[in-house]
C-alpha cells in the first residue's frame, strides 16, 4: 500500500543557517570580476529649481575617477517609472523636482573614490517654490500625478442627513521607511552584442529587466536579471532598485566592464521612495448603538514629484477603509497629490493600513461618542447577515470569518477581565495609564492590477533523483522558497531535502510579477505545483508502460512509486525513466481565476480572497513624560492551512512589529526647504528588541482551511498581520482618554511617539 507524508510543517528556513552563521551569500558579498568599477550618484540640494550649470571639473580630476554619467550617456530612454507616464528620469536634465534627485553618477576604480568625488560637482540652479507637506499642495491647488479613484455604495447625502448622529474630524497618518538590512545594490556585467548581465536586489526582476533595457535602447532578450537573496525588501525593492540596475548597466555598456553600485544608508534613504503619508478627513452619520449609516471620506496623500505606485496604493487605502464593516452607504475618494519630495512608492500592506487606521479611527470616533467599549461599536458594524457582505467596491465578502476570530481571542487573551482591571487600574493611579485594545484585520489578497497575477516555474528533475527549482517570486528572508519547495516536495511526495531552489532568473522564467502583494506563495507554489503534475503524469505513464499495468495502478507514495504492489524507489524510478528518454523538466504556469476590477465604475472582485486576524495590546503610559511601553500582545491570525507553521508564525510576528513602528516611533521629518532630517538611523527609530512587548503571544487559526483553490489551501501571510499592530495605536488612544473620563476622542496622530503622547495629554485635560 502507498503511504503519503506530507512535506508541509515547520521546517526550518532553507537559508537559516547561513543566516545565523553569517555564510548567506547577498550581492554585496559575491565575487567582483577582475576590473570592476564602481559607480556612486550625485543628488540635488534643493527641492524645486531649475539646474542652470554643471561643472565637473573637480569632479573628473579626482584620483581614480574614469567618468561622469549625465542624461546624454544614456543610449535609450531616461525612464525609471513603473507607469505609462513616463515621468520619472533616471537623471534629472533640466528641472529638479525633489531634493536628493539623482543628477550624475560618478564611475571610478573603487567605490570610494566614486562616492567622495560625487560630492564635487559644481551645479547651480534656479530655485523655485516648493510644495513638500499634504496641506501645502492642497492649498497650492491640489495637483494630482496619476487620476484618483472614487468608491461609493448606496446614498450617502440622504442617509447622513437622516443618520441620528453626525460628527467630522480627520487624522494624519505619517509615512515610513523601509529601512532594510541590505539597502539598494546592483552590479551590471557586459556582455557580447548588446547583451548585460544585472545581479540586482529586487522584488520585481522582470521590471528591472524591462527599465534596463529601456535604459539602453535595446530588447529585455539582451537583459537577464538575477536575484538570489535581499537582506529585505518590504515594498522598498520593488520600484526602487530599477535606478541603481540602470546606472550600472549603462556605466557597463559605456566602459565594457562590470560595474557595481551601492549607496551610503543616508543617501538611500533621501533618494528612494516611502510609505505614503496621509490626511484622513470623514464625516460619519450613527446611532445610538454605534450602527454607522453613511460614511464620506478623503484619503489625501503626498506622493512625491512622480507617479511611480501612487494610484495601485491610493485605489488601496479606499480599498481597506472598510476593514471587517458593512457601509451601506458610503463614498471614498482617493487625493494622490503631487509635491516635490521623493516619489513614495510600495510598502507592506501597499496602501492598506492607511486606509484601514482611516476607518477604525471612525469606530473609535463613535465609541468615545458614546461612551462605549469600541469592541461594541465594531462588533455592530461587521460584515455578516444581519448587516450585509457588499464591500464600497462592491464585492461580495463571501469568506467571512472575522467575528469567530474575534470570539477566540476576546476569550484566549481574557480581554473583558482585562479592560475592567485597566479602567480600574487607571482610577487608582494618577500619573500611570493604561489602555487596552481589540482590533480586527481582514486584508485583500490579489493585484489589484489584474495581468500580475500571474506565475511561471521551471522544475527539473536530474538523473540522480534531485530536483532543481526555478521560480518568478523573490527571497527576501521571509521563506518564499522554502514553501515553495515544500509545496514541490509534497506534490511529487519526496523529501523535502531532495530539492533545491535556484536563484530567480529573467532567463529561466519570463514575464514575471513581482514578489508583492502578499501572493508570492499563492502564485509561485500553484506554477510550481503545476509543473510537479505534469512530471507525475509522464512518470505514472512510463511506469504503467514499464509495468505493463494500468495508470490508475500507479500511485505516488513517499519518497518511492507503488506501481500496483510492487514499490519503486524515486531515484530508481528517475533513473529507469532517463534511459528510456522520458522528459524530466517541465515548465509551470498559473493565473489567479475569478478576478476582475474596473477602475473607471469603482466595480468588481480584486481580490481573491480575503486573510483575517485580530490582535489584543495592552499598555501603559506616563502622562507626565508621553513615555509609554507596550505590556503585553495577543496575535490570532488566519494564514488557512499553513504550508510552514514556523515560517507563518515569523511573519505574523515581525509583520506585527513592523507596524508597532509605523504606529509609534518611526517618524519622517523634512524641512521647509524639502531636506529629509531622518535619514540614519541616529535620526530614525525602528522598533529594538526592548520594544517588543513584555508578554507575545501569537497563535493561528487552527480552524481556518481556504475555500479558494488556493496552494494547499493556504492564505497569504505577507502584510495582513502588520495591520494588527493598530491594537497598540488604540490602546494608547486609551490610556490618553483617561485622562478625560474617557469622553473625548484623543485623535492621536500617526506615529504616536511620546511627544504626540504628552500634547494629547495636555488637551484632553484642558478640555475636561
Amino acid at each position: 500500500m502507498s503511504q503519503k507524508q506530507s512535506a508541509l510543517g515547520p521546517k526550518p528556513h532553507e537559508s537559516a543557517h547561513k543566516h545565523v552563521a553569517g555564510a548567506a551569500d547577498y550581492l554585496d558579498d559575491i565575487n567582483e570580476p577582475a576590473g570592476t568599477l564602481h559607480a556612486y550618484i550625485g543628488l540635488s540640494t534643493v527641492a524645486a529649481g531649475t539646474i542652470e550649470s554643471m561643472d565637473f571639473t573637480d569632479v573628473l580630476t579626482h584620483p581614480d575617477v574614469l567618468g561622469v554619467l549625465t542624461t546624454d550617456d544614456i543610449p535609450g530612454e531616461n525612464d525609471v517609472s513603473p507607469t505609462a507616464l513616463h515621468d520619472d528620469p533616471i537623471f534629472a536634465d533640466k528641472d529638479v523636482q525633489f531634493l536628493g534627485q539623482p543628477i550624475v553618477a560618478v564611475i571610478a576604480t573603487h567605490r570610494d573614490a566614486a562616492r567622495r568625488a560625487a560630492k564635487k560637482a559644481k551645479i547651480t540652479y534656479q530655485e523655485k517654490p516648493a510644495l513638500i507637506d499634504i496641506r501645502a499642495a492642497e492649498k497650492a491647488g491640489g495637483e494630482f500625478v496619476t487620476p484618483s479613484l472614487t468608491l461609493k455604495n448606496g446614498d450617502v447625502k440622504a442617509a447622513m442627513e437622516k443618520a441620528p448622529m453626525r460628527l467630522k474630524g480627520e487624522m494624519e497618518i505619517g509615512g515610513q521607511d523601509h529601512f532594510y538590512l541590505e539597502g539598494q545594490i546592483a552590479m551590471a556585467i557586459p556582455g557580447e552584442d548588446d547583451t548585460v548581465k544585472v545581479i540586482s536586489s529586487t522584488q520585481h526582476p522582470s521590471e528591472v529587466q524591462h527599465m534596463v533595457a529601456h535604459a539602453l535602447g535595446t530588447h529585455q532578450h539582451a537583459v537577464n536579471v538575477e536575484v538570489r537573496r535581499m537582506g529585505g525588501g518590504f515594498g522598498g525593492k520593488e520600484t526602487q532598485g530599477a535606478l541603481f540596475a540602470c546606472v550600472a548597466a549603462i556605466a557597463a555598456k559605456k566602459y565594457k566592464r562590470a560595474v557595481k553600485i551601492r549607496p551610503d544608508r543616508d543617501d538611500d534613504m533621501v533618494m528612494t521612495g516611502k510609505r505614503h503619508d496621509f490626511l484622513a478627513t470623514y464625516e460619519v452619520g450613527f446611532d445610538e448603538s454605534g450602527k454607522i449609516h453613511a460614511l464620506d471620506a478623503d484619503f489625501a496623500a503626498r506622493c512625491g514629484f512622480s507617479a511611480d505606485l501612487s494610484g495601485p496604493v491610493t485605489d488601496r487605502a479606499l480599498f481597506h477603509a472598510d476593514n471587517c464593516y458593512f457601509f451601506e452607504n458610503v463614498e471614498l475618494r482617493s487625493r494622490p497629490l503631487k509635491t516635490n519630495t521623493v516619489s513614495n512608492t510600495a510598502f507592506r500592506g501597499f496602501g492598506g493600513p492607511q486606509g484601514m487606521i482611516g476607518g477604525e479611527r471612525v469606530i473609535e470616533e463613535i465609541a468615545y461618542k458614546l461612551g462605549k467599549d469600541p469592541l461594541e461599536i465594531r462588533r455592530a458594524n461587521f460584515y455578516g447577515p444581519n448587516t450585509g457582505n457588499t464591500t464600497p467596491y462592491h464585492q461580495i465578502v463571501d469568506d467571512n470569518i472575522i467575528a469567530q476570530v474575534v470570539d477566540e481571542l476576546e476569550e484566549s487573551a481574557d480581554y473583558q477581565a482585562r479592560r475592567q482591571k485597566v479602567l480600574e487600574f487607571n482610577k487608582s493611579h494618577k500619573n500611570l495609564k493604561r489602555g487596552i485594545a481589540l482590533t480586527p484585520v481582514k486584508f485583500g489578497i490579489s493585484f489589484t492590477a489584474t495581468w500580475y497575477n500571474q506565475a511561471g516555474a521551471l522544475v527539473h528533475i536530474y538523473k540522480d533523483g534531485s530536483i532543481l527549482l526555478n521560480h518568478g517570486g523573490t527571497e527576501m528572508g521571509q521563506g518564499l522558497y522554502s514553501k515553495v519547495a515544500q509545496v514541490l516536495a509534497d506534490e511529487l511526495q519526496v523529501d523535502p531535502a531532495r530539492v533545491k531552489v535556484s536563484a530567480t532568473r529573467t532567463d529561466k522564467v519570463p514575464n514575471t510579477s513581482a514578489t508583492a502583494a502578499s501572493s508570492g506563495t499563492d502564485l509561485n507554489g500553484m506554477a510550481a505545483a503545476d509543473a510537479a503534475r505534469q512530471l507525475k503524469a509522464r512518470l505514472v505513464r512510463f511506469a504503467a508502460d514499464k509495468f505493463q499495468i494500468e495508470e490508475a495502478d500507479v500511485k505516488f507514495g513517499y519518497e518511492h512509486l507503488d506501481c500496483a504492489g510492487k514499490q519503486v524507489p524515486f531515484e530508481e524510478l528517475i533513473a529507469a525513466a532517463y534511459m528510456e528518454r522520458v522528459h524530466l523538466s517541465a515548465a509551470g504556469f498559473y493565473k489567479t481565476p475569478e478576478i476582475h476590477w474596473n477602475r473607471e465604475t469603482g466595480r468588481g472582485t480584486p481580490f481573491y480572497y480575503y486573510a483575517y486576524g485580530a490582535a489584543v495590546s495592552e499598555v501603559v503610559i506616563d502622562t507626565l513624560t508621553g513615555e509609554y511601553f507596550v505590556d503585553r500582545v495577543d496575535l490570532l491570525h488566519d494564514v488557512g492551512n499553513s504550508i510552514n507553521e514556523g515560517i507563518d508564525l515569523g511573519q505574523v510576528e515581525g509583520g506585527f512589529i513592523q507596524g508597532m513602528g509605523w504606529l509609534t516611533t518611526e517618524e519622517l521629518w523634512f524641512s521647509d526647504k524639502g531636506e529629509l532630517k531622518t535619514h540614519a538611523p541616529s535620526t530614525y527609530k525602528i522598533p529594538l528588541a526592548s520594544d517588543r512587548p513584555r508578554t507575545f503571544n501569537t497563535k493561528l487559526v487552527t480552524w481556518s482551511k481556504n475555500e479558494k483553490r488556493t496552494t494547499k489551501r493556504s492564505k497569504a501571510v505577507g502584510e495582513p498581520p502588520f495591520m494588527l499592530a493598530i491594537s497598540v495605536l488604540e490602546a494608547l488612544s486609551m490610556a490618553v482618554a483617561s485622562v478625560a473620563d474617557y469622553k473625548i476622542c484623543p485623535r492621536l496622530d500617526a506615529p504616536a511617539t511620546p511627544e504626540r503622547i504628552l500634547m494629547a495629554v495636555e488637551r484632553l485635560k484642558g478640555q475636561r
